[in-house]
């Protein structure tokens, strides 16, 4: 009799599995066997746990009965407390679950069903792959239902298809632990490989060659922060860097734009490449000469890979959609991003405007490590360098919002122009400071801290090396010289225009009128 009323217990405790989702009159794939033989045998086995508890998680199991033991087990895993028939069934009533799991009695009959624990991997990695096939069907089934409602746009449904893929791909993509043997190779490849380029930079050039001597040139998976007050020049500083990488070494370089529209950031282009001054370009008040110098300047950027977004305000996960599509399609090798904190975490919530932006630091060091290349972000510094009375030169506890920047960064960097707190008299005692921009290194994880001295043309937006005789990256300045230049003669240049700049536009807003998007 005794049985009888603790089997009818049972009967009422144990709750009936509802199916997470119906696909047609299908049940979803899941093996409730395999499920239970997984759980009998962590219970069993005191080094079962290590072995599994990065394959599977609870929402791995199917049968939510099962998850409820699992997170148990989680608990008593991630405690280092001993796992057995016993602990799991004191951590279920410390959760207040035992009776939804049908109670002491079904947790005895799971360990009854298991012999050993010798194959509990195998089983594992078959949940993982059930799990995934439902993620896969549950997230079909919403785009389907989506992809019918007409009120939806078609573009946005497709975009959140692709994220949300993309980030289910990488969710589950596990990398295996290597022996030291094949990554020794590697290096050696890269070392060799970096011997044989004429420059000896292991990544890619900046264009300012004391930089590279530092850097090595700007390295695959790295994310590079470059920081300054406002009016320092940062968007002049990566346009400059742009420009050098794309024209002078064809780098195929994106721009996501977060504050300037495309046509601004190319009319500063217009403005560093041609040397002529941005209210010029602006007011399109130009001397015939230096009309001639537009001309023949801007066949420069003609089919320059450089390639604009101006979406405003982009969210961390639609940069990441469109920076995966530039890579593949495009082959981009290079991204710059103005800036940082101009980007939101859409679709996540979080309690302080710090936490999303610690979290947006973190997810542009995931995507420059998932697509192998390197990453400028652009930042703003607080107020506190103005605050301080003589030194104005900027230190890391001036990033703004959230000290995850500095730790996220590979490479923090600042801009700092002595001459913009200087004036009158005082500048006219420290001649040496004009036009001088430092180049501050202050955080290098994979090499030396330095200064880097450049020079800033302000009337072009354009930085340059300090030394202009030890630099093959900038043009002459010389008019007169360009003004020789036989145009009819180079096949790089521009089209015949109707009239003055109607050509020049049309050609460098090319790459965002073509929208790689």
């Amino acid at each position: 009799m005794a049985n009888n009323d603790n089997n009818r217990q049972f009967s009422r405790n144990k709750p009936t599995h509802k199916p997470l989702f119906d696909t047609g009159g299908r049940i979803p794939p899941h093996d409730k066997d395999v499920e239970e033989a997984v759980l009998g045998a962590l219970m069993l086995e005191k080094d079962a746990y290590p072995t599994v508890c990065d394959i599977i998680k609870p929402e791995t199991f199917y049968e939510p009965v099962n998850q409820k033991i699992y997170e148990a087990i989680q608990t008593l895993g991630a405690a280092q407390s001993p796992i057995d028939m016993l602990t799991v069934t004191e951590q279920l009533r410390a959760n207040g679950t035992i009776n939804e799991v049908g109670g002491p009695v079904f947790i005895a009959d799971l360990t009854s069903r298991v012999a050993s624990a010798a194959n509990i991997e195998w089983h594992a990695r078959i949940l993982a792959q059930q799990y995934l096939a439902r993620e896969l069907i549950a997230f079909a089934s919403d785009i389907n239902s989506k992809a019918f409602d007409e009120s939806n746009d078609v573009d946005d449904v497709l975009q959140e298809a692709e994220g949300r893929l993309f980030e289910l791909s990488q969710r589950n993509v596990k990398k295996e632990v290597v022996q030291i043997d094949p990554v020794i190779a590697q290096a050696i490849e890269t070392i060799q490989a970096a011997a044989n380029r004429e420059s000896g930079l292991s990544g890619l050039s900046s264009g300012y060659p004391a930089l590279d001597k530092v850097t090595s040139g700007w390295q695959n998976s790295d994310l590079i922060i470059i920081a300054a007050r406002p009016a320092m020049g940062k968007t002049a500083m990566v346009l400059s860097m742009a420009k050098n990488m794309a024209v002078n070494f064809n780098t195929h370089v994106a721009v996501f734009s977060l504050e300037m529209s495309r046509l601004q950031l190319v009319n500063r282009l217009i403005q560093n490449v041609c040397e002529i001054e941005g209210e010029k370009i602006k007011s399109g008040r130009l001397s015939e000469q230096e009309w001639n110098q537009l001309m023949t300047r801007i066949k420069h950027l003609y089919s320059a890979p450089i390639f604009i977004d101006d979406s405003p305000g982009l969210s961390i996960l639609e940069l990441r959609t469109k920076a995966r599509r530039l890579v593949r399609e495009k082959g981009v090798q290079f991204i710059i991003i103005d800036y940082l904190q101009l980007m939101n975490a859409s679709g996540m919530k979080f309690g302080s405007r710090e936490q999303e932006v610690s979290m947006i630091s973190r997810s542009l060091k995931q995507l420059a490590k998932e697509l192998n290349i390197p990453i400028v972000a652009l930042s703003q510094l607080n107020r506190s360098v103005e605050s301080r009375s003589e030194d104005k030169r900027p230190q890391l506890s001036d990033l703004r919002e959230s000290g995850a920047i500095e730790q996220d960064a590979d490479i923090v960097c600042f801009i700092h122009r002595p001459e913009y707190y200087l004036h009158g008299a005082q500048l006219d005692d420290k001649p040496e400071m004009r036009g001088l921009a430092e180049f501050i290194i202050a955080k290098h994880r994979s090499g030396s801290v330095e200064d880097v001295p450049l020079r800033f043309r302000a009337k072009y937006a354009r930085f340059e090396s300090w030394n202009e005789a030890d630099s093959q990256f900038t043009h002459g300045s010389s008019a007169s010289a360009m003004n020789d230049y036989d145009d009819s003669q180079d096949p790089l240049a521009p089209p015949p225009a109707a009239g003055p700049l109607s050509g020049g536009s049309a050609s460098i807003a090319a790459a965002g009128d073509e929208a790689p998007f």
